[in-house]
């Protein structure tokens, strides 16, 4: 086996994406066990918050692009919100197919029971963590994913 090729920045970086991973994989796991009394897991309760910052009616491919996730995926879990009777269909008026997305009341009041049981929560995991540290950690996961969604623009077949 070679030895990696890697500069000291790559390197940290590399220690860095295995932790980040990790610490998503348990994030993913203790959203779910919060929710899961609301009848949501964290993919649900994700697509829920995405309804609710876009601040008005989105069809699927923006929610997707906004979360940064595959169109095909959040179409799966939006209908499985919309058999639940937590989100609604609407009608585009800009695009006959791509129907809106749009929170029902009993959607709207989960989320807001999940945020309810999130924020002491979020409260207690920020405990013992500057607000310096977790603002300079937001500054370079956002590099990243800058850094990420440029090459991922740039490696997309024409």
């Amino acid at each position: 086996m070679s030895e990696p090729n890697r500069t000291a920045a790559g390197d940290a970086l590399t220690h860095f994406i295995l932790t980040m991973f990790r610490a998503n994989n348990l994030t993913l796991s203790w959203g779910d066990r919060l929710v899961a009394p609301l009848g949501l897991t964290s993919a649900r309760w994700q697509i829920l918050g995405a309804i609710v910052a876009a601040g008005r009616p989105q069809p699927v491919a923006w929610l997707a692009r906004d979360l940064g996730a595959n169109r095909q995926n959040v179409q799966r879990i939006v209908n499985d919100l919309a058999k639940e009777e937590f989100v609604t269909f609407e009608p585009n008026p800009h695009h006959r197919r791509a129907q809106l997305v749009v929170l029902t009341e009993k959607g709207r009041q989960t989320y807001d029971d999940a945020i309810r049981l999130y924020d002491p929560r979020v409260n207690a995991l920020a405990e013992g963590i500057s607000v310096g540290e977790i603002e300079t950690a937001h500054r370079v996961m956002t590099l990243l994913r800058d850094k990420l969604e440029r090459d991922e623009d740039a490696t997309e077949p024409s």
